[in-house]
């Protein structure tokens, strides 16, 4: 997977390939289906596999504040398109420009000129354009003009619901993060770096790991069991997300314990999977009550990375 920052970066044999445009937070099972049929057209003309989104999201740009935290950093999303075999990736860097080009200008500047695609795969729900005005039968209408081909994906149906980036969203945000992970394919993933806590944690036995400058959503505040990946490989973790309300404290952190692990991380950057919710945040009578529920806690934990 390559991925480029600048559109002007684009190397000329990413021209005359397949093309697929859109957010693909997450990068979830939906998207996969997408690739799948990226990829095959790909093959059809002899071409690269390119996708196309944006960063940041357009809606930061439009409504400051109200876009969500997204599920998956630009570079994870990178590397999980490549991971389903996508050749390349550019990222946009959005600006009131782009977001102010008609859908025919986006599709006569960025489609053909810039890119020259030669076959498209978008799903039925595809808008483009300012406003989000062009249509996905208005895609299909220029793409006749250019003689190029599109190929509409039908969503992804889990249920009665198709499997979207907001549904995924909402389960995260809730503390459901194995149902996340089903939707998604894979468990539901931040990152942050390793920084300087109070340490108390080493002082009853069970040491965290004290994350910051992390760029994706959170769930709701909870313990969980989840794998963590640093430099060494990966161990089985229990997460506090919250407040520690046993010593007074109320700001939330990012706590995460390495089951069965021995080493420095300060300085590193950390990422943690999530597969359990174990249970609500709540406050002990003492250390020693805290320390009994920690011991059943990592138990929990390390029963489901294992499972």
């Amino acid at each position: 997977m390559l991925l480029f920052r600048r559109i002007d970066e684009l190397p000329p044999e990413f021209r005359r390939g397949a093309l697929t445009i859109g957010n693909f937070d997450g990068v979830h099972r939906g998207h996969a289906r997408i690739v799948e049929r990226l990829l095959a057209e790909a093959a059809a003309v002899g071409g690269k596999s390119l996708a196309f989104t944006f960063d940041p999201h357009p809606v930061a740009l439009l409504r400051p504040g109200q876009s969500p935290p997204p599920l998956t950093t630009t570079d994870r999303k990178a590397e999980l398109l490549g991971e389903l075999g996508v050749e390349g990736m550019v990222a946009y860097p959005t600006d009131r420009r782009l977001l102010g080009l008609s859908p025919r200008e986006f599709f006569e500047e960025i489609i053909v000129g810039q890119i020259g695609a030669k076959r498209m795969v978008e799903g039925p729900d595809f808008r483009f354009g300012n406003q989000r005005a062009g249509t996905i039968n208005e895609l299909r209408s220029f793409c006749d003009a250019q003689q190029m081909t599109l190929e509409i994906v039908p969503p992804l149906l889990d249920g009665a619901t198709s499997v979207s980036s907001s549904r995924i969203r909402e389960r995260v945000s809730l503390g459901d993060v194995a149902e996340a992970a089903r939707l998604l394919g894979r468990p539901h993933r931040i990152a942050g770096d390793v920084e300087t806590g109070a340490k108390r944690g080493r002082t009853i036995g069970f040491p965290t790991a004290n994350l910051a400058k992390i760029d994706t959503l959170l769930p709701c505040p909870g313990v969980y069991a989840g794998r963590a990946i640093h430099r060494g490989g990966t161990s089985p973790a229990a997460i506090n997300i919250g407040p520690n309300p046993t010593f007074g404290e109320q700001g939330l952190k990012v706590e995460v314990h390495l089951i069965d692990f021995t080493g420095d991380l300060y300085g590193q950057q950390l990422s943690v999977d999530f597969l359990a919710r174990i249970r609500d945040v709540k406050k002990f009578g003492g250390v020693g009550e805290l320390v009994e529920q920690l011991k059943r806690d990592v138990e929990e934990a390390k029963l489901a990375s294992t499972s």
